[in-house]
């Protein structure tokens, strides 16, 4: 319970320090202070101070992750604006459900909220180790299902796949 206090605290302060910018005035850094002192109240209050709240055990793989994410954002915003700004607008919508590897719900949140935060897909409905996802074009979808993401999420969760295949059953069943 102590780590994860403490791992949160410094997150939520290096947090506050590196959106705030300001290092040297006392005023905004008490505010700070006050800030971070809020949210650890709450959390708290709400009793949810765990290995979610703060995912010591993920290490430094999750900044690993960013700039594939990053790049993903980039790139898929390029294909929607390719497809939004075409006179023909070829849009062609569609659901999809992917079948993900990830062992945890913590995992398959990180891996619903990516295909989220990818321009042209959402995720509406995750049950078990599928995803349903709304595409605006099939090539969105099939990048969805291609499982590059897939792979990236769950070595970040700590394990490479080299296949979906490896995953048995019962690693999959708990729920988000």
């Amino acid at each position: 319970m102590m780590k994860y206090l403490l791992s949160l605290t410094l997150a939520l302060a290096a947090t506050w320090l590196l959106w705030s910018g300001h290092f040297k005035e006392p005023f905004l850094l008490i505010l700070g202070v006050l800030s971070v002192a809020l949210c650890l109240f709450v959390v708290f209050r709400m009793r949810i101070l765990d290995n979610e709240t703060a995912p010591l055990h993920f290490g430094l793989r999750p900044f690993l992750y960013l700039p594939y994410l990053v790049y993903e954002i980039a790139r898929s915003n390029w294909s929607v604006a390719k497809i939004v700004l075409s006179p023909k607008m070829p849009i062609n919508r569609n659901l999809t459900e992917v079948q993900v590897s990830q062992r945890t719900a913590i995992g398959r949140v990180v891996m619903a909220n990516s295909i989220t935060l990818t321009p042209g897909t959402v995720s509406i409905r995750v049950e078990g180790n599928k995803i349903l996802v709304h595409a605006l074009s099939f090539q969105g979808a099939a990048e969805d299902e291609s499982g590059e993401m897939d792979r990236r999420v769950s070595a970040m969760e700590g394990r490479s796949l080299a296949s979906k295949d490896n995953l048995s059953s019962s690693e999959s069943g708990d729920t988000a």
